[in-house]
Protein backbone atom coordinates (compact mmCIF):
# COMPACT_ATOMS: atom_id res chain seq x y z
CA UNK A 1 0.00 0.00 0.00
CA UNK A 2 0.88 3.54 -0.48
CA UNK A 3 0.44 4.15 3.25
CA UNK A 4 3.30 0.98 4.35
CA UNK A 5 2.78 1.44 8.01
CA UNK A 6 0.31 2.36 10.22
CA UNK A 7 1.20 4.04 14.61
CA UNK A 8 -0.63 1.62 17.02
CA UNK A 9 -0.74 2.85 20.80
CA UNK A 10 -0.26 0.89 23.82
CA UNK A 11 -1.05 2.42 27.44
CA UNK A 12 -0.63 0.90 30.72
CA UNK A 13 -3.62 -1.00 31.90
CA UNK A 14 -3.10 -2.85 35.24
CA UNK A 15 -0.16 -5.41 34.85
CA UNK A 16 -0.49 -5.45 30.78
CA UNK A 17 -1.11 -3.40 27.98
CA UNK A 18 -4.74 -1.76 26.22
CA UNK A 19 -3.71 -1.96 22.88
CA UNK A 20 -5.64 0.66 19.80
CA UNK A 21 -5.64 -0.86 16.68
CA UNK A 22 -2.92 -4.13 15.61
CA UNK A 23 -1.79 -3.93 12.00
CA UNK A 24 -2.57 -5.78 8.98
CA UNK A 25 -2.54 -9.65 9.18
CA UNK A 26 0.43 -10.42 6.83
CA UNK A 27 3.44 -12.60 7.82
CA UNK A 28 5.24 -9.22 7.92
CA UNK A 29 3.15 -8.08 11.11
CA UNK A 30 2.96 -11.73 12.52
CA UNK A 31 6.51 -12.17 12.92
CA UNK A 32 6.65 -8.13 14.87
CA UNK A 33 4.33 -9.07 16.59
CA UNK A 34 5.64 -12.50 17.87
CA UNK A 35 9.13 -10.52 18.61
CA UNK A 36 6.85 -7.53 21.02
CA UNK A 37 5.28 -10.56 23.22
CA UNK A 38 8.50 -12.80 23.68
CA UNK A 39 9.06 -13.10 26.93
CA UNK A 40 11.78 -11.13 26.46
CA UNK A 41 10.51 -8.88 24.05
CA UNK A 42 9.95 -5.15 23.92
CA UNK A 43 6.53 -5.14 25.97
CA UNK A 44 8.88 -6.40 28.99
CA UNK A 45 7.23 -10.07 28.79
CA UNK A 46 3.50 -8.21 30.04
CA UNK A 47 0.27 -9.12 28.43
CA UNK A 48 -2.23 -7.20 26.17
CA UNK A 49 -5.59 -6.57 28.75
CA UNK A 50 -7.74 -6.04 25.44
CA UNK A 51 -7.59 -4.98 22.33
CA UNK A 52 -9.48 -1.87 20.83
CA UNK A 53 -9.82 -1.32 17.20
CA UNK A 54 -10.85 2.56 15.62
CA UNK A 55 -12.22 0.80 12.84
CA UNK A 56 -12.89 -2.32 10.60
CA UNK A 57 -10.31 -1.22 8.06
CA UNK A 58 -7.55 -4.41 7.67
CA UNK A 59 -4.30 -1.88 8.71
CA UNK A 60 -6.31 -1.52 11.87
CA UNK A 61 -8.36 -4.50 13.10
CA UNK A 62 -6.12 -7.05 10.24
CA UNK A 63 -4.38 -8.55 13.73
CA UNK A 64 -7.43 -8.42 16.33
CA UNK A 65 -8.74 -12.16 16.07
CA UNK A 66 -4.87 -13.68 16.13
CA UNK A 67 -3.98 -11.45 19.31
CA UNK A 68 -7.18 -11.78 21.50
CA UNK A 69 -6.31 -15.53 21.00
CA UNK A 70 -3.06 -15.62 21.53
CA UNK A 71 -3.55 -13.38 24.50
CA UNK A 72 -7.04 -14.35 25.44
CA UNK A 73 -8.55 -11.12 25.52
CA UNK A 74 -11.34 -9.50 24.39
CA UNK A 75 -11.49 -7.07 21.42
CA UNK A 76 -13.44 -3.91 21.72
CA UNK A 77 -14.64 -2.11 18.65
CA UNK A 78 -18.49 -0.51 17.94
CA UNK A 79 -21.30 -2.18 17.17
CA UNK A 80 -20.86 -0.77 13.16
CA UNK A 81 -17.49 -1.18 12.50
CA UNK A 82 -17.62 -4.78 14.36
CA UNK A 83 -20.57 -6.04 11.81
CA UNK A 84 -19.13 -4.69 8.65
CA UNK A 85 -15.93 -6.43 9.07
CA UNK A 86 -17.53 -9.87 9.60
CA UNK A 87 -19.82 -8.89 6.71
CA UNK A 88 -17.14 -8.68 4.04
CA UNK A 89 -15.09 -11.08 5.37
CA UNK A 90 -18.01 -13.02 4.05
CA UNK A 91 -17.73 -12.02 0.73
CA UNK A 92 -14.02 -14.41 0.69
CA UNK A 93 -14.31 -16.65 -1.79
CA UNK A 94 -17.64 -15.72 -3.56
CA UNK A 95 -17.98 -14.22 -6.95
CA UNK A 96 -18.17 -10.54 -7.50
CA UNK A 97 -22.15 -9.39 -7.20
CA UNK A 98 -23.78 -7.74 -10.57
CA UNK A 99 -24.78 -5.10 -8.26
CA UNK A 100 -20.75 -3.85 -7.60
CA UNK A 101 -20.68 -3.97 -11.87
CA UNK A 102 -23.15 -2.46 -12.09
CA UNK A 103 -21.94 0.43 -9.64
CA UNK A 104 -18.42 0.67 -11.46
CA UNK A 105 -19.94 0.64 -14.87
CA UNK A 106 -22.48 3.79 -13.75
CA UNK A 107 -19.21 5.61 -12.94
CA UNK A 108 -17.76 4.71 -16.24
CA UNK A 109 -14.98 1.94 -15.79
CA UNK A 110 -14.16 0.19 -18.86
CA UNK A 111 -14.54 -3.73 -19.57
CA UNK A 112 -10.37 -3.69 -18.59
CA UNK A 113 -11.32 -1.96 -15.02
CA UNK A 114 -14.41 -4.38 -14.82
CA UNK A 115 -12.65 -7.12 -15.33
CA UNK A 116 -9.39 -6.84 -12.71
CA UNK A 117 -12.91 -5.99 -9.73
CA UNK A 118 -13.85 -9.06 -10.75
CA UNK A 119 -10.52 -10.53 -10.06
CA UNK A 120 -9.84 -8.47 -6.71
CA UNK A 121 -13.58 -8.93 -4.68
CA UNK A 122 -13.65 -10.31 -1.87
CA UNK A 123 -9.69 -9.32 -1.14
CA UNK A 124 -10.76 -7.63 2.14
CA UNK A 125 -10.67 -11.15 3.98
CA UNK A 126 -6.91 -11.87 2.81
CA UNK A 127 -5.29 -9.40 5.40
CA UNK A 128 -7.77 -9.96 8.21
CA UNK A 129 -7.19 -12.79 10.94
CA UNK A 130 -10.70 -14.02 11.66
CA UNK A 131 -12.85 -12.08 14.34
CA UNK A 132 -13.67 -13.68 17.68
CA UNK A 133 -17.23 -14.72 17.62
CA UNK A 134 -17.43 -12.46 20.62
CA UNK A 135 -16.75 -8.75 21.29
CA UNK A 136 -17.26 -5.85 24.04
CA UNK A 137 -19.55 -3.00 22.01
CA UNK A 138 -18.43 0.65 22.39
CA UNK A 139 -20.30 3.77 22.35
CA UNK A 140 -20.63 7.43 21.80
CA UNK A 141 -19.73 9.24 25.02
CA UNK A 142 -18.83 6.32 26.96
CA UNK A 143 -16.04 6.75 29.59
CA UNK A 144 -13.50 3.83 29.46
CA UNK A 145 -10.74 3.51 32.45
CA UNK A 146 -6.97 1.96 30.96
CA UNK A 147 -5.10 2.28 33.70
CA UNK A 148 -5.06 5.08 35.72
CA UNK A 149 -7.05 7.24 33.64
CA UNK A 150 -10.28 7.53 31.74
CA UNK A 151 -10.83 7.90 28.22
CA UNK A 152 -13.97 9.16 26.63
CA UNK A 153 -15.04 7.44 23.18
CA UNK A 154 -16.09 9.55 20.23
CA UNK A 155 -17.99 8.36 17.81
CA UNK A 156 -17.83 9.56 13.82
CA UNK A 157 -18.48 8.42 10.68
CA UNK A 158 -17.53 8.78 6.93
CA UNK A 159 -14.17 7.57 6.54
CA UNK A 160 -16.09 4.14 8.23
CA UNK A 161 -19.82 3.48 9.47
CA UNK A 162 -19.06 4.08 12.99
CA UNK A 163 -15.19 5.28 13.39
CA UNK A 164 -14.26 5.89 17.61
CA UNK A 165 -12.02 7.96 18.78
CA UNK A 166 -10.55 8.32 22.14
CA UNK A 167 -9.97 11.04 24.53
CA UNK A 168 -8.06 11.29 27.54
CA UNK A 169 -8.73 14.92 29.45
CA UNK A 170 -5.75 14.43 32.07
CA UNK A 171 -3.59 13.65 29.59
CA UNK A 172 -4.60 15.67 26.65
CA UNK A 173 -4.78 13.08 24.53
CA UNK A 174 -6.75 12.07 21.66
CA UNK A 175 -6.36 8.90 19.85
CA UNK A 176 -7.64 9.52 16.43
CA UNK A 177 -7.21 6.42 14.11
CA UNK A 178 -7.86 7.98 10.21
CA UNK A 179 -10.70 10.45 11.05
CA UNK A 180 -8.11 13.32 11.70
CA UNK A 181 -4.60 12.86 9.54
CA UNK A 182 -1.96 15.02 9.99
CA UNK A 183 -1.32 15.46 6.37
CA UNK A 184 -3.42 13.80 3.95
CA UNK A 185 -7.36 13.31 4.08
CA UNK A 186 -8.72 10.36 4.92
CA UNK A 187 -10.61 8.61 2.13
CA UNK A 188 -14.20 8.78 2.59
CA UNK A 189 -16.19 7.03 -0.37
CA UNK A 190 -18.97 5.66 -1.60
CA UNK A 191 -19.27 1.79 -2.35
CA UNK A 192 -21.84 -0.48 -4.38
CA UNK A 193 -23.41 -1.89 -0.94
CA UNK A 194 -25.16 1.91 -0.77
CA UNK A 195 -24.98 3.66 -3.85
CA UNK A 196 -27.09 6.66 -3.09
CA UNK A 197 -24.92 7.00 0.56
CA UNK A 198 -23.94 10.59 1.72
CA UNK A 199 -20.85 9.67 3.49
CA UNK A 200 -18.89 13.17 3.07
CA UNK A 201 -21.66 15.15 5.04
CA UNK A 202 -21.36 12.67 7.94
CA UNK A 203 -17.53 13.24 8.39
CA UNK A 204 -17.77 16.96 7.65
CA UNK A 205 -20.62 16.98 10.45
CA UNK A 206 -18.23 14.48 12.85
CA UNK A 207 -15.35 16.88 12.52
CA UNK A 208 -17.69 19.85 13.48
CA UNK A 209 -18.26 17.33 16.85
CA UNK A 210 -15.06 16.89 17.27
CA UNK A 211 -14.08 20.87 17.26
CA UNK A 212 -17.03 21.07 19.73
CA UNK A 213 -16.14 17.99 21.91
CA UNK A 214 -12.84 18.29 22.31
CA UNK A 215 -10.49 21.12 23.29
CA UNK A 216 -7.34 22.70 21.30
CA UNK A 217 -4.63 21.45 22.99
CA UNK A 218 -4.64 17.99 22.60
CA UNK A 219 -1.80 16.51 21.40
CA UNK A 220 -3.41 14.15 18.00
CA UNK A 221 -2.27 10.28 18.20
CA UNK A 222 -3.58 9.87 14.52
CA UNK A 223 -2.76 6.20 12.87
CA UNK A 224 -0.65 7.54 9.99
CA UNK A 225 1.86 10.12 9.81
CA UNK A 226 3.46 11.91 13.05
CA UNK A 227 1.45 12.76 15.95
CA UNK A 228 0.47 16.75 15.84
CA UNK A 229 -0.87 20.04 17.86
CA UNK A 230 -3.29 22.47 17.56
CA UNK A 231 -6.28 20.16 16.78
CA UNK A 232 -8.91 22.91 15.85
CA UNK A 233 -6.50 24.32 13.15
CA UNK A 234 -6.16 20.73 11.16
CA UNK A 235 -9.98 20.70 11.31
CA UNK A 236 -10.44 23.79 9.79
CA UNK A 237 -7.97 23.06 6.74
CA UNK A 238 -9.71 19.73 6.19
CA UNK A 239 -12.95 21.32 5.81
CA UNK A 240 -11.38 24.01 3.64
CA UNK A 241 -10.04 21.62 1.42
CA UNK A 242 -12.96 19.51 0.65
CA UNK A 243 -15.08 22.97 0.16
CA UNK A 244 -12.45 24.06 -2.54
CA UNK A 245 -13.11 20.44 -3.62
CA UNK A 246 -16.59 20.65 -4.34
CA UNK A 247 -15.87 24.32 -5.71
CA UNK A 248 -13.82 22.82 -8.58
CA UNK A 249 -16.40 20.21 -9.23
CA UNK A 250 -19.22 22.57 -9.44
CA UNK A 251 -17.19 24.91 -12.17
CA UNK A 252 -16.42 21.63 -14.00
CA UNK A 253 -19.58 20.31 -13.88
CA UNK A 254 -20.74 23.43 -15.12
CA UNK A 255 -19.16 23.31 -18.37
CA UNK A 256 -20.33 20.13 -19.41
CA UNK A 257 -21.61 16.79 -18.22
CA UNK A 258 -19.20 14.60 -17.19
CA UNK A 259 -19.27 10.26 -15.93
CA UNK A 260 -17.80 9.83 -12.77
CA UNK A 261 -13.90 9.14 -14.55
CA UNK A 262 -13.69 11.98 -16.05
CA UNK A 263 -13.68 13.84 -12.67
CA UNK A 264 -10.34 12.68 -11.14
CA UNK A 265 -8.49 15.31 -12.96
CA UNK A 266 -10.35 17.98 -10.95
CA UNK A 267 -9.92 16.28 -7.56
CA UNK A 268 -6.99 14.22 -7.20
CA UNK A 269 -3.69 15.96 -7.78
CA UNK A 270 -2.13 12.44 -8.39
CA UNK A 271 -2.49 9.96 -11.52
CA UNK A 272 -5.16 7.62 -10.65
CA UNK A 273 -3.41 3.48 -11.70
CA UNK A 274 -5.70 0.65 -11.35
CA UNK A 275 -4.79 0.18 -7.61
CA UNK A 276 -6.24 3.39 -6.59
CA UNK A 277 -9.20 3.35 -8.96
CA UNK A 278 -11.62 1.75 -6.63
CA UNK A 279 -10.49 4.33 -4.15
CA UNK A 280 -10.82 7.52 -6.75
CA UNK A 281 -14.03 6.74 -8.07
CA UNK A 282 -15.46 5.96 -4.49
CA UNK A 283 -13.92 9.29 -3.20
CA UNK A 284 -15.49 11.20 -6.04
CA UNK A 285 -18.63 9.61 -5.69
CA UNK A 286 -19.08 10.96 -1.81
CA UNK A 287 -18.22 14.76 -3.61
CA UNK A 288 -21.04 13.96 -6.01
CA UNK A 289 -23.70 12.94 -4.07
CA UNK A 290 -22.79 15.71 -1.45
CA UNK A 291 -23.80 18.25 -4.07
CA UNK A 292 -26.36 16.09 -5.29
CA UNK A 293 -27.89 16.16 -1.90
CA UNK A 294 -27.43 19.95 -2.06
CA UNK A 295 -29.29 20.34 -5.02
CA UNK A 296 -26.57 21.52 -6.71
CA UNK A 297 -26.75 19.10 -9.86
CA UNK A 298 -28.86 16.37 -11.46
CA UNK A 299 -27.52 13.29 -13.45
CA UNK A 300 -29.12 11.62 -15.92
CA UNK A 301 -28.13 8.01 -17.39
CA UNK A 302 -27.46 7.24 -20.81
CA UNK A 303 -28.04 4.16 -22.78
CA UNK A 304 -25.52 2.19 -21.40
CA UNK A 305 -26.12 2.95 -17.92
CA UNK A 306 -23.66 5.60 -17.58
CA UNK A 307 -24.22 8.07 -15.14
CA UNK A 308 -23.38 12.01 -16.69
CA UNK A 309 -23.46 14.63 -14.04
CA UNK A 310 -23.77 18.40 -14.70
CA UNK A 311 -24.21 21.48 -12.58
Amino acid sequence: MSLDHINLWLIEDGEGWALFDTGMHTDASLAIWQELLAPHGRLGGRPLTRVIATHMHPDHVGMAGWLTREQRCELWMSFGEYMNCRVLMADSGREAPPEGERFYARAGWDAQALSQYRARFGNYGRYISPLPQSYRRIRHGQHIRIGRHEWRVLIGAGHSPEHACFHCPELKLLIAGDQVLPRISPNVSVFPTEPDANPLQLWLESLRRLRDEVPDDVLVLPAHNEPFQPLHARLEQLENSHARSLERLLVALAQEPRRVVDLFSVLFHRPIDAELLPLATGECIANLNYLRDQQLLRVVEDSQGVAWYRA
